[in-house]
């Protein structure tokens, strides 16, 4: 970096007057490149932007020989920017070495045209995210201004020269995604039909239109003829897909002109891949897809220590998100550089919600950060943020070729050579040797893989987006079928029928331009760049609460479907329900005892309620009482069959998707005060201090006396000594004085702080995180105001009791039925992840001692002392901890061999399950019936050991996808807020300083978002680093002649003022810093 602002290109030598320019070596490596390609069309294309770009340096060089060597870089990267490129990140190495062309300067056109429907959630499309990732609008302004995509030279010049040269391979998706590839599809779909004798005679009828099958045969052949004269990786047309990578490069051999080529490998038969496996060559595992970048995919490494890196979408091979899938590793030379300076950490996906509830309660989404400031690959996933690629951010370094790539001086190392004056004597060689995998150990590199099998599709195959006419009208394809476009970029586009869309559609496409679709995803040929979709439904209008809803909802595969007839026949059928008599006879009757429940004022299934009750010898009896459900919900029915599916309850902002009917959720099993409820009790005799004297299990009919929010609950712990009168309550049961209610509630508080005391003495680690609530208008639903949920001693209390329950019955049906227990572990931190962390709380200078859960909670709670912002602080630690957390996983005992598996990181106890919620989670009934069959109340569960496993890995599913709609729904309702009632000024944390960038943490509302210098009215900016901490000084423009330029430094933990507003009337906000010093 030179001076304010200024930061110095990559992969060039730098000259005195601080523009780039190329390295001699590069100029073999471009001849070199140019002859890989047999088309003449592609090496003129080079020809022409080396040329144009050689000639706009040239006339900056001579026009402004006496110019200001500041002023001229600026010009420099004004010109650059009129080219598309990325002026910190400039080199001729990238113009001439790149892959494939595309067309920019539609930033406007983009911002305009996708206003209503960009950043509606965190992975959804962004025009920022560069140029492959918005095909859409700009093939549209592309094919209107100049017809077919046959000459990008000429529209090169329409428009100014604007073609950027960051990717080659995105503008060749442009050109093949026009008009030319709906031709290419409809002379190979004419051709195939006339061999087979089944051209239709009249093409233009309105009535024929192409079936399901013969999207499934024809389609993919027309995409394989697109790809067979390209360059090897060249793949187009998919919403994330149109960029192909080093990696895709690699992986797919070169096309023979003239010769049809698979875009995707096959995949491996069954047996191949088990016999792979076994003999260790192959790796399984869950794919996660970057939602910011998402050419990028990664699979768990078996060790546990680093993610392994697929490159690219070839390589992906047409899995989705979450998927299980089988990969094989890439050779070694193929393989990730991590820089042994730790300018460049590796790659790694983001776990989207990975934190257990047992952790923190509620987590909010978060990407960890990878990576140091100078390296493009530093991603934190703002809460309701989908604006980290903007401005550069994309990383540009896998543009290169491979053999390139071995040529490339390392830019920072460059940089830094630059600056410290001694850029003269780096050495070829030296560079080369750190830039080959080959030669480097393997701590400095990440593993590639391929994709070559397909295990379980976990991913729903559904995509909310928009649907768009084809942009060549002339082609026949343009009578049968329309393009589809996700939001998830990590869902490739497809040809849906015209038949499925509405009748309307051809004749007025803009009415529909921000209307949202679902599509399910059918087919994906391996010869086929795009997938073949079926249309499901329109949704409505995007922006809107309900429309957003069930997109949300249809995406992560939640069933909100009403309860068939087969399932509603299956609860009671003559209301109102009495419990039996002889159900009551074999069960404890508590009805007469002071039982209440201590909920969240809007909840209605209330499935677990408390007691505490003196006894005479000075001890108490401590009950937890928790709704029966398995008493209606039989093992095979249809109702346990749907309970199982579903598998948990889906919590929205305005609504619960519930999991099992409301007669059951909300009447039935519901603890509702006053109602003689059916339940499954532990009991414990135990001292005021917590010590469990004894334990008891069994069925219980209760009758809870009165139902207590936390607030009530929290009201009487802060005032012990108050008479609360039956008016500042809810309705209370005549059976029970509120005074005696009252106590309870307080012994029950004294007897939670014990048990919490000592669970923290004994290791337990807890991350509290910010939680976003939000007060709705009744009429409307629209968000009115949003707060911090505060997390009090109310609810500590029923949390340290449930806790408490959870861990006794996991003795006792792992004591009972070892092979069988249902049990829920939390694996220890990611290895690497906490290295990094560690790493990173050194160069703070924080004390944080990572050795246990136990050492890192009490690190956390005792390091930052009391003043005002110490609790903001802890806050953006809280959330640096939380990302190297794994998720919490349902396992069946028998299964897990290695019993020293079965530990609880977070809780730091050897064995956990889930008992406490059977009306909103499917795995509490399964523990309910072992915990029943392991007291010879039932028969044995029928479910072998492998069943229950299956039945724990769906479980686990679906709490994943129930957590990330919850997020989702969140990320909704505050956009709109926003939107609603911003703009929203707010004091804000520093809790991550980039080159160019830096990440806050809004304390108002608990949201992250990323500032970027260039959106600031800054005369310059400096990054560096201060000793080992990143440091950004902001020189702010005077607000007057007579005033200085106002400097400002940016570092970790530093407090800053910030404003978010709505982006126009879209889902989209952005986060602005004040200028210091100014009055709010």
């Amino acid at each position: 970096m030179d001076q304010l602002g200024y930061v110095k290109g990559a992969s060039a030598q730098v000259t005195k007057d601080g523009l780039s320019k190329p390295a001699l070596p590069q100029k073999n490596a471009y001849a070199r490149l140019v002859q890989k390609h047999h088309s003449g069309r592609f090496r003129s294309y080079l020809n022409h932007i080396a040329q144009k770009i050689q000639l706009e340096e040239s006339s900056l060089n001579d026009s402004n020989s006496d110019v200001e060597p500041s002023v001229k870089r600026g010009m420099m990267r004004e010109a650059l920017a009129r080219n598309g490129l990325n002026a910190h990140s400039y080199s001729p190495i990238k113009t001439s070495q790149l892959e494939q062309p595309a067309l920019v300067g539609f930033e406007k056109l983009n911002e305009d045209k996708s206003q209503v429907f960009a950043n509606r959630r965190p992975h959804e499309r962004d025009p920022s995210i560069g140029q492959e990732g918005n095909l859409e609008v700009e093939e549209d302004y592309y094919i209107k201004q100049h017809g077919p995509a046959t000459d990008l030279l000429k529209v090169s010049g329409a428009l100014g020269g604007r073609v950027t040269s960051n990717s080659l391979r995105q503008g060749t998706s442009l050109q093949k995604s026009s008009g030319s590839e709906e031709k290419d599809e409809e002379e190979v779909w004419k051709n195939r039909h006339k061999k087979r004798n089944k051209c239709p005679a009249d093409l233009d009828r309105a009535d024929d239109h192409l079936t399901a099958e013969q999207f499934s045969m024809d389609l993919p052949a027309t995409n394989a003829r697109k790809t067979s004269h390209l360059s090897s990786g060249q793949i187009q047309g998919e919403s994330y897909a149109a960029v192909s990578t080093p990696g895709d490069r690699k992986n797919r051999n070169k096309p023979t002109r003239g010769r049809k080529k698979n875009v995707f490998e096959a995949y491996m038969s069954k047996e191949d891949v088990a016999a792979g496996l076994k003999r260790g060559e192959l790796i399984q595992g869950s794919l996660r897809i970057n939602p910011k970048k998402y050419h990028e995919a990664f699979i768990p490494a078996p060790d546990g220590i680093r993610d392994i890196f697929i490159d690219g979408v070839v390589a992906r091979n047409r899995a989705l998100n979450g998927d299980i899938v089988v990969v094989k590793l890439l050779p070694k030379e193929q393989w990730k550089v991590i820089k042994p300076d730790g300018s460049d950490k590796e790659t790694e996906a983001t776990h989207e919600s990975d934190v257990p509830e047992e952790l923190l309660g509620t987590c909010l989404p978060r990407e960890p950060v990878k990576g140091d400031a100078d390296s493009p690959d530093v991603i934190i996933e703002a809460q309701f943020d989908d604006n980290d690629a903007e401005n550069g951010q994309e990383n540009s370094q896998n543009v290169l070729a491979d053999d390139i790539k071995k040529l490339s001086m390392d830019t920072n190392e460059k940089v830094k050579d630059a600056e410290s004056g001694c850029a003269q004597g780096a050495k070829q060689e030296d560079v080369s040797k750190v830039n080959n995998p080959r030669l480097l150990p393997e701590k400095f590199l990440q593993r590639t893989a391929k994709v070559v099998c397909i295990l379980e599709k976990k991913h729903s195959r559904a995509a909310t987006g928009f649907i768009k006419l084809l942009a060549d009208k002339s082609s026949e394809l343009f009578k049968k079928c329309a393009m589809f476009s996700p939001v998830d970029h990590r869902v490739p586009r497809a040809y849906v029928s015209l038949a499925d869309c509405p009748p309307d559609f051809v004749s007025r496409p803009e009415d529909y331009s921000s209307t949202l679709f679902i599509c399910r995803i059918v087919d994906w040929r391996e010869d086929s760049n795009f997938a073949i979709g079926q249309m499901a439904k329109s949704l409505g209008q995007a922006g809107e609460i309900e429309p957003e809803t069930e997109g949300i909802l249809t995406e992560y595969g939640v069933d909100f479907s009403d309860f068939s007839q087969d399932v509603l026949e299956c609860l009671p059928q003559s209301l109102p329900w009495v419990i039996p008599p002889a159900e009551l006879a074999n069960r404890r009757d508590l009805r007469k005892e002071c039982i209440f429940t201590i909920d969240p004022s809007t909840a209605r299934d209330l499935d677990d309620a408390l007691s505490c009750k003196q006894l005479p010898d000075g001890t108490v009896e401590v009950g937890v009482h928790i709704a029966d459900v398995s008493y209606f919900v039989l093992e095979g029915t249809a109702l346990d069959q749907v309970a199982s599916g579903r598998a948990t309850s889906v919590y929205l902002v305005q609504k619960v998707i519930p999991m099992l009917p409301r007669l059951l959720c909300e009447e039935l099993c519901s603890l509702n005060p006053m109602k003689d409820r059916l339940t499954f009790s532990v009991m414990w005799k135990m001292t005021p201090e917590g010590k469990i004297l004894e334990e008891w299990f069994g069925r219980t009919v209760i009758c809870s006396c009165v139902k207590l929010s936390y607030d009530h609950a929290q009201s009487m712990i802060e005032n012990p000594n108050k008479v609360f009168g039956s008016e500042e309550l809810p309705p209370v049961s005549p059976q029970h004085p509120v005074d005696e209610i009252h106590q309870a509630v307080l012994n029950l508080h004294q007897i939670a702080k014990h048990l919490r005391k000592q669970r923290f003495i004994d290791g337990a680690l807890r991350l509290d995180q910010l939680k976003l609530s939000f007060t709705l208008d009744k009429e409307s639903g629209m968000p009115q105001g949003c707060y911090i949920y505060q997390y009090r001693d109310s609810n500590k209390l029923v949390e340290e009791f449930m806790l408490l329950a959870n861990m006794a019955v996991a003795h006792q049906i792992y004591r009972s039925f070892p092979q069988l227990a249902l049990l829920r572990r939390h694996p220890p931190p990611q290895t690497k992840m906490l290295n990094d962390l560690m790493e990173f709380c050194h160069q703070m200078g924080l004390e944080i001692d990572f050795s246990s859960a136990g050492t890192l909670h009490k690190s956390l709670n005792e390091m930052f002392g009391a003043d005002s912002y110490a609790e903001a602080r802890k806050e953006v630690l809280t959330n640096m901890f939380s990302r190297p957390m794994q998720m919490a996983l349902y396992f069946c005992a028998g299964v897990l061999e290695d019993k020293t598996l079965f530990r609880h990181y977070a809780l730091n106890v050897p064995l956990y399950t889930h008992f406490t919620s059977p009306i909103r989670r499917f795995a509490d009934i399964l523990v309910h019936r072992l915990l029943s069959a392991s007291l010879g109340l039932a028969r044995p569960v029928r479910m072998r050991k492998e069943a229950v496993q299956k039945q724990a890995d769906h479980c686990n599913d679906r709490k994943m996808a129930s957590k990330r709609v919850q997020e989702l729904s969140a990320d909704l309702f505050f956009a709109i807020f926003v939107r609603e009632c911003g703009p929203l000024e707010s004091e804000a944390m520093v809790m991550g300083v980039l080159n160019k960038a830096f990440d806050v943490l809004v304390l108002r509302f608990g949201v992250q978002k990323r500032i970027y210098c260039n959106a600031l009215p800054l005369t310059g900016f400096r990054f560096e680093n201060v000793g080992k901490k990143p440091e950004l000084t902001l020189q702010w423009e005077p607000e007057s002649p007579e005033q200085e330029a106002a400097p400002q430094v940016i570092t970790i933990f530093t407090l800053v003022e910030v404003v978010l507003t709505a982006d126009g009337g879209s889902l989209k906000y952005s986060a602005a810093l004040k200028r210091p010093g100014r009055e709010k």
